[in-house]
Parts: structure tokens; sequence; C-alpha cells
């Protein structure tokens, strides 16, 4: 199967600030991150907003999809517990083509997260908007997720402090940033990491 996909990527995360997974220490086997998170677990709200995408001729263009994910300790332990959020527009050969996608059995990425899952729940289709507005992006699921982020403005004050070279499941580039809402309340779980670490940036993946 062939595929590809191009937009911007968006977490916040239960960090208290900067995540030491991005920069510290990697497992030597898994290669994934080995430092522990600053709350000693990591749950994470991550978006893709898909600008450009195909799948085996199917398009995907315009598609958000959102993961909540629990980890209960380092990354490199594995034990992922994971929620997949896909678009209610989404035509039933385009649900497919992302459960194929971010679940990682079309490989890419994900396929390499797939890895340390030990829960994937069955993904729902919701309601779900993006927006993006100078240094701010925001991702809303009515009653499930409301995330919204702002990058910190560099020397200039008014661009980004830009990552570069990441060795990041999502991207290779990301702004540094801070969640000014980041609520979850779903399986369960009820998450608020308004004020904690955040990211955003472009991504491309293919498979």
């Amino acid at each position: 199967m062939r595929w590809r996909l191009a937009g911007e990527y968006l977490e916040n995360c239960s960090c208290e600030i900067f995540c030491p997974c991005l920069l510290g220490p990697r497992d030597p086997v898994r290669g994934m991150p080995a430092a522990r998170p600053t709350e000693g677990r990591c749950d994470l709200l991550a978006a893709w907003h898909v600008e450009q995408g195909t799948f085996e001729g199917v398009s995907l263009d315009g598609l958000t999809v959102a993961l909540a994910i629990h980890i209960p300790g380092k990354m490199s332990d594995g034990n992922w517990d994971i929620m997949p959020y896909l678009p209610e527009t989404a035509t039933p050969a385009q649900r497919q083509a992302l459960e194929a996608i971010f679940q990682g059995r079309a490989g890419g990425p994900m396929g390499r997260v797939a890895a340390v899952v030990s829960r994937w729940h069955e993904p729902r289709s919701v309601p779900i908007t993006w927006e993006r507005d100078g240094l701010r992006r925001r991702v809303h699921t009515p009653d499930v997720l409301d995330i919204e982020v702002e990058a910190t403005p560099g020397f200039d004050g008014a661009s980004e402090v830009w990552i570069t070279n990441l060795k990041h499941m999502a991207c290779r580039m990301m702004a540094a940033a801070v969640g000014r809402r980041g609520h979850y309340d779903d399986q369960g779980r009820r998450w608020d990491h308004t004020g904690r670490n955040a990211h955003y940036g472009p991504f491309e993946w293919e498979g």
C-alpha cells in the first residue's frame, strides 16, 4: 500500500516544562526516549491536520486526527495506551485509511510506535475542528478534548522558537509552545494540561 500525508502537527502533554523526551537520552535497543517525564508519566494529547494526503488513491485532504496517549513511565519502557479520534466527516474509505495509518498497520512512523503500544482503543468518529491563528493552534472536539497551544516568541518577539533536526514520531522540527487550554475527558480519564508543555510543527509521512 502506498500513502503520503503532509500538514501540521500539535501536541500538549503533562510535562511541566519542555519535554525531557525530546533532548534526553535514548534507549540503545528501541531508540526511543529514555528520560523520565517530569510527572513520572506522559499523558499526551496529539493531533495531525492533513493538508494534503492520499492513501491508495483515496484523498485525505483537510482531515484531522487526534490521539489521547497514556504512557505510565518512560516512553522506551512501552505499555502505551492510545485512544484514536477520527473525523466524523470521513467517508468509510477515508476512515479505513486513517485507521491503517494511525494504528501503524500501514507502516511509517506509527508503525514504529505500535511496537510499544499495549492497548489500542476502538477509534471514535467525532466532530473535530482545527484552527490556526498566528502563533496559536487549536483542536476541538465537543465534550472530549479542547487543545489550544501558543508558541513561545523568540528574540524578535514575534516569531517562534524552533527546535530542528528532531528525532520525534511526528516531526523533524517543532516550535516550543505552552498549552493555553489542554482539556480531555473520556475513557475514565480527565486531564488538564493548561500551562503545560506544548509544541507544533510541519509533518510529512509516507509509507
